[in-house]
């Protein structure tokens, strides 16, 4: 069964040098971060390509490790570093081969690189050279301090689940000092490639409990090209638990889900788990990336940020069967979160330098966003990619502000009015006390009204930058 068929940006737009005393709007004695420092997660885009699937640990002894699925899907691979960027370059150490023959000698897929009890596991999908889509789960192990070092894996074998079918893309989690797994796999009698289960396990290979299906696809978004809930991922914050998960072809109708718990809930209960209606991370013509999922998450290396790690690729059009279109490019892009604790994905950014959002100082609850090419502040906005911008620096050295989801457009002002336009007006920031203000010609700056449209006036509001 083929279900596939399926640098930190550098100081580009860094803040303006502090003025001295008696300049437009009063200065800091300190400067403020650089929007790559204030964005805080690297802008190389991709981060490596050719790699899908892709999964990094959180630090561990102070290095990132990266895995991901190759195009031949025929090995393991382990590439670390001490921040995220540094994976872009890393040496890549090959871990394991598939066999030429018997079982595990057809496709490999979809590594996860975990530390569990001091012991390094893989846990990976493999197909037999006979039938390379006879997908199952495998279970490696490492004592060995380093995961990239080829001499301390071991095969533990297979991952036996509660019925002998197609299983791909577990992934485990502890909560509440209980280790869990969660993991795609078609299910006898239910007409869908394949569904989403938790179990508990008693040891990394091992089941403790059944399993309980947690999701399965229903909804239109993941039903195209095949009936797909797979790639699992963990993200536990603000006393809930939650699970993205990709759904549909692996084409550019592939997209990302989300199912939310509550940390206090039993997890292994199917009535704990709510399906968001909706996809959360789609393709985007605008900044041209299609087919974004089988993500995973990190976090930046202030031990705080969560980070987005996904596959994309930079055209829709494909040729052929998308499992064996080799550009799914690694990428990573910054999670953000509403002021109800739930997690904002916005879209895939593209390329460009570090993306920061405007606040109104007297109003941190706002955010500075487009409705169309209208600009206003809103409060508690949910539509992150409306609120993202660059300030993109030209030769010359001024600024302008680049919408992020329409990178074809820029702040522009004309007169008093202040909106979206195909040529950007060119803008200074200037340090003040809480914040920047935006200078958009001598004297003038801009001004949010209390009504939340921005306007241009003498007196200038003060931003942050978030």
């Amino acid at each position: 069964m083929n279900r596939r068929t399926v640098l930190t940006g550098g100081a580009v737009g860094a803040l303006a040098v502090v003025l001295p005393a008696g300049a437009d709007g009063a200065p800091q004695a300190k400067p403020l971060p650089t929007d790559a420092e204030i964005y805080g997660v690297p802008t190389v885009d991709p981060l490596i390509s050719q790699r899908a699937d892709p999964w990094i640990t959180k630090p561990v002894n102070g290095t990132y490790y990266f895995t991901g699925s190759v195009p031949e899907y025929d090995r393991l691979v382990i590439r670390g570093a001490s921040t995220i960027e540094g994976l872009a370059s890393a040496e890549e150490s090959v871990i394991w081969r598939r066999p030429t023959s018997g079982r595990m000698g057809g496709h490999i897929w979809a590594p996860e690189l975990h530390r569990i009890g001091g012991r390094w596991y893989i846990y990976f999908a493999a197909g037999d050279a006979g039938d390379v889509f006879r997908i199952r789960t495998y279970v490696m192990e490492s004592a060995l301090d380093d995961p990239r070092d080829p001499a301390g894996w071991t095969l533990k074998g297979q991952l036996v689940t509660e019925w002998d079918g197609f299983t791909l893309d577990a992934t485990s989690f502890t909560h509440k000092g209980r280790q869990y797994l969660v993991w795609a796999q078609s299910e006898p009698e239910i007409a869908v490639n394949t569904s989403l289960y938790i179990a508990e396990m008693a040891n990394p290979w091992t089941f403790k409990s059944k399993p309980t299906r947690i999701a399965t696809p229903t909804k239109s978004w993941e039903i195209i090209g095949y009936r797909v809930n797979e790639g699992p991922a963990v993200l536990i914050r603000n006393g809930k638990v939650f699970i993205t998960f990709s759904a549909s072809a692996t084409d550019a109708n592939y997209c990302m889900g989300l199912l939310t718990a509550s940390a206090s809930a039993d997890l292994l209960k199917r009535e704990s788990w709510t399906k968001n209606p909706d996809p959360i991370f789609v393709s985007n013509e605008e900044t041209e990336r299609y087919g974004p999922g089988h993500n995973s998450f990190t976090v930046a290396e202030d031990g705080k940020t969560d980070v987005l790690v996904y596959h994309a690729r930079d055209y829709k059009a494909i040729t052929g069967d998308p499992l064996y279109d080799p550009n799914r490019h690694t990428r990573v892009q910054k999670v953000y979160w509403h002021e109800d604790g739930t997690p904002l994905f916005g879209i895939p950014v593209g390329s460009g330098g570090p993306i920061v959002r405007l606040s109104p100082a007297d109003a941190k609850r706002s955010f500075v966003k487009h409705e169309g090419d209208a600009i206003r502040a809103v409060q508690a906005p949910r539509e992150l990619e409306l609120t993202q911008f660059r300030f993109v620096k030209a030769a010359d050295g001024a600024e302008t502000i680049q919408s992020v989801d329409q990178p074809a457009k820029f702040v522009a002002v004309d007169g008093t009015r202040v909106a979206l336009g195909a040529t950007g007006t060119p803008v200074t920031r200037i340090a003040v006390k809480d914040g920047v203000t935006i200078r958009v010609a001598p004297g003038r700056f801009l001004k949010v009204l209390k009504n939340g449209e921005l306007t241009v006036a003498d007196k200038a509001t003060v931003f942050t930058l978030s």
